[in-house]
């Protein structure tokens, strides 16, 4: 006979996967065990097998959600603007305010996907795409000046998600620059640089001027 689910097994469950994403980061995948996961979840190991099959369950369960809920976040962003400037910014702070509550999560993404298996690492791998194909577009429809072609679109995503990816490892969401701030100074930077064409030509003609 199938054993039947208690009210408040989504809440539990639920807590199983804040509890090891905590874990996972501190520690390391590798290194936390089930009866140090059971611990921090004030489960019996029997209990936590109820609810997940394996540690690696676990770990899918995390990134699959984290992705996913970073793809609804983006979308809706999008959703609620007009323009593509506008879109683009909204995107970017959708990413960056996500991150900056979910750094446990963002930790594991980053150094603990090869520990799935190859089909669970190609279905994570496979919603990260959707994002950078997402943002991507966003850039090519502001890409006024015809910089990104075929050769170079992934090297300008990436360049992107470069900043937005390890921004864990030394940005404090509760120092003095807010998420949102920080979104928009990756925008601006991105986008625009320090200075323009324009200014940089002035500014070489005056220090030819003064020497």
């Amino acid at each position: 006979m199938a054993r039947t689910r208690s009210e408040n097994y989504d809440d539990i469950q639920h807590g199983i996967l804040t509890a090891a994403c905590e874990l996972f980061a501190q520690q390391g995948y590798t290194r936390a065990s089930i009866a140090e996961l059971a611990e921090a979840c004030r489960l019996s190991r029997g209990a936590l097998y109820h609810y997940f099959q394996s540690k690696e369950a676990i770990l899918f369960a995390i990134l699959d959600a984290h992705v996913r809920q970073m793809i609804a976040n983006v979308e809706a962003a999008i959703a609620s603007k007009s323009t593509t400037l506008d879109q683009f910014r909204a995107a970017i702070r959708a990413i960056v305010e996500l991150n900056a509550r979910s750094p446990n999560e963002q930790r594991l993404i980053l150094n603990d996907l090869s520990f799935l298996s190859e089909s669970e690492q190609t279905m994570i791998k496979s919603l990260e795409r959707q994002i950078v194909d997402i943002v991507s577009d966003l850039l090519i429809r502001l890409d006024t000046e015809g910089k990104i072609v075929k050769r170079t679109k992934k090297i300008y995503a990436m360049m992107l998600f470069g900043i937005l990816n390890f921004s864990h490892t030394w940005f404090d969401p509760a120092g003095g620059i807010t998420p949102t701030e920080f979104a928009d100074m990756v925008v601006d930077l991105f986008l625009y640089g320090f200075t323009s064409p324009a200014s940089l030509k002035e500014l070489a003609t005056t220090h030819r001027q003064r020497a």
